[in-house]
């Protein structure tokens, strides 16, 4: 352990430069996904730039509780059902799940598919009930 600190300190440009392209690999890592939102900013795109919420859930957990608006496609089948977000690909496009993982994850993919206007939900669905904002069943 002293020596680890000794060649920190013998070494601090190169420790430096370590932890910055560290952390600025993180942070391009998380955007690729999409800018992340708080559910309070969802909101306010969803009303002030007609955005589309893309429920990434399965259909049965869809049905017990979702935002009022957004369309379901569940992760798994996403990709084989890109035509249904074709139409969307002008609008700001919001992705969502229960804890924001698998929004990260096909955000990157629709990106590559030719989404530029992505956005995920921060922490998904269960930032928006924590955040005491409505939900619909059915």
């Amino acid at each position: 352990m002293s020596q680890l600190i000794e060649f920190a300190s013998n070494h601090y440009l190169l420790v430096s430069a370590f932890f910055l392209l560290w952390a600025l690999f993180f942070v391009l890592e998380s955007r690729r996904g999409g800018k992340a939102l708080s559910p309070q900013l969802v909101t306010n795109m969803v009303n002030q730039e007609d955005a589309v919420i893309v429920d990434l859930r399965e259909s049965d957990e869809f049905r017990a509780g979702h935002i009022a608006g957004s369309i379901n496609i569940p992760a798994g089948q996403a990709l084989e059902r890109i035509a249904e977000l074709e139409k969307y690909k002008e609008k700001p496009v919001i992705l969502t799940c229960d804890m924001g993982a698998k929004a990260s994850h096909l955000g990157r993919q629709l990106r590559g598919k030719g989404f530029a206007n992505l956005y995920r939900m921060q922490g998904g669905l269960n930032a928006w009930r924590g955040a005491n904002l409505p939900v619909v069943k059915g």
